[in-house]
């Protein structure tokens, strides 16, 4: 008598739209990776899902508009819809807006998330589908990776609301994170990208406590975290691309510099700087110490020449002058620094700027942005020009296809180029064998005001 072979029953499917910053993107791949351990498969489109998450931004009332824009057409599209992330802290008004919703959980709410799944799409997993092991799910590219150290901050920051949306700052143990970065890297990462509200921050909260790591101590700490990280291998016996975002810029990240130099870490801070005004700084609630800063930046670049830094400024804020902003302007002229994104400041429901005076007239800022932006893109244009006739190292993102002629492009990022936010480098003539991931050496021939281009020159 033969046995019948057992059917598992058909997976429920979820579905997924992440709004937001690469912290978003991180608690969008938890909550998918422990859908998927209980059993759920996942959707391409809003038609074949069973039930559509969407994880909200809620920093700015731009991001909300757009969060609202999202669940109404999940909505539209499929008509059973979970909400999560930042603006889940609004329940009120995402029902107002939206009342069909089926539940609202607030930011890195990952049991309540699957708790909501789990009434909404009951799971369907035959009795064996938990005893197989699943890799984590990733929504980025395999060989770059977000790696969260912590969460939460505690700045309070005139503009911002994030301590209201993601708590105070809660650092994960040193060993977990030295843990998921070995995991990753094992599994295909070439790029490590660190994040947090407060990279610099990290451990405070816990006093930054040792913990035993391959036979030694290391602390909950920024500098010891970096040191770390740049010991990590890939399979191939490479060191990774180890890339820190959302440093402020405390005294101890000099420290990190010399990790850079050694080739370590990847020489590139991001720093957000918001400003250089000491009076605006000072509406802003944020360190002025703009000065002290540009010495530091020098004392970086004589340590670490390929250093690149990227920081981002906001223009318009209440009670900024013509005088603070021209400070502004002649700070960046001084700082140099090689990627700037430039923002007009929104009001945010809750944040405390909203009740300062001297508000900046909308035409204004407009006017404001664009001088920021003509500034910091002809500082641009300069730097990447310096670096035609060198040969750099550039990480894959795509490969093209052949043209009429049989050439083949391919797109690509140096150690200056941060995934989605920065510029890219542009290759011509490249092997048919190339692929996203690899690292390569490119003579750089050419560049304009964002990016560069080059020839593969070896690998």
């Amino acid at each position: 008598m033969t046995t019948a072979p057992t059917i598992l029953p058909d997976q429920k499917k979820i579905g997924m739209v992440s709004l937001g910053c690469p912290k978003a993107l991180v608690d969008s791949e938890r909550i998918l990776t422990r859908l998927r351990a209980d059993g759920y498969a996942f959707a391409p489109d809003y038609a074949g899902a069973d039930v559509v998450l969407v994880n909200t931004c809620g920093f700015l009332d731009s991001a909300k508009e757009e969060s609202l824009a999202a669940i109404g057409e999940a909505i539209a599209e499929n008509g059973r819809v979970i909400v999560t992330g930042c603006m889940g802290e609004e329940a009120d008004a995402i029902r107002a807006a939206h009342p069909q919703v089926l539940a609202i959980t607030g930011a890195h709410q990952y049991e309540q998330v699957v708790e909501a799944v789990h009434i909404h799409a009951p799971p369907s997993q035959g009795p064996f589908i938990d005893l197989i092991p699943q890799p984590d799910v990733k929504l980025t590219p395999r060989h770059y990776s977000y790696l969260k150290i912590s969460e939460g901050c505690n700045h309070s920051c005139a503009f911002c609301i994030i301590p209201d949306l993601r708590g105070k700052l809660a650092s994960r143990r040193i060993d977990a994170v030295l843990r998921e970065a070995e995991k990753l890297v094992a599994a295909g990462t070439k790029e490590l990208l660190i994040i947090s509200q407060d990279t610099s921050a990290y451990g405070v909260d816990i006093r930054h406590e040792s913990r035993p790591w391959k036979g030694r101590d290391v602390r909950a700490h920024m500098t010891d975290m970096a040191r770390e990280l740049g010991q990590l291998r890939t399979p191939e016996g490479h060191a990774p691309w180890v890339r820190l975002h959302y440093v402020y810029p405390y005294p101890h990240v000099d420290q990190v510099i010399p990790l850079m130099a050694e080739g370590l870490l990847t020489p590139y801070l991001d720093i957000p700087f918001q400003h250089a005004s000491p009076k605006v700084l000072k509406l802003m609630r944020r360190p002025a110490n703009e000065a002290k800063v540009l010495e530091r930046l020098k004392s970086w670049r004589e340590i670490c020449p390929d250093i690149a830094i990227r920081s981002s400024f906001v223009v318009g804020f209440p009670g900024e002058t013509e005088e603070d902003f021209q400070y502004l302007l002649e700070w960046l002229e001084e700082a140099q620094l090689d990627r700037v994104g430039a923002f007009r400041f929104e009001p945010v429901e809750g944040a405390a700027a909203n009740a300062l005076p001297d508000q900046v007239p909308e035409a204004i800022k407009e006017e404001r942005y664009a001088r920021i932006m003509e500034v910091t893109e002809r500082i641009s244009a300069a730097k990447l020009a310096a670096k035609v006739g060198r040969t750099l190292p550039v990480i894959i993102d795509e490969v093209g296809e052949p043209d009429e002629d049989g050439d083949i492009g391919a797109t690509g990022r140096s150690q200056a180029d941060a995934p989605e936010i920065d510029g890219a480098v542009y290759l011509r003539d490249v092997p048919d064998s190339l692929a996203p991931g690899d690292i390569v050496q490119v003579a750089i021939e050419d560049a304009d005001a964002h990016d560069l281009f080059g020839v593969i020159t070896g690998r």
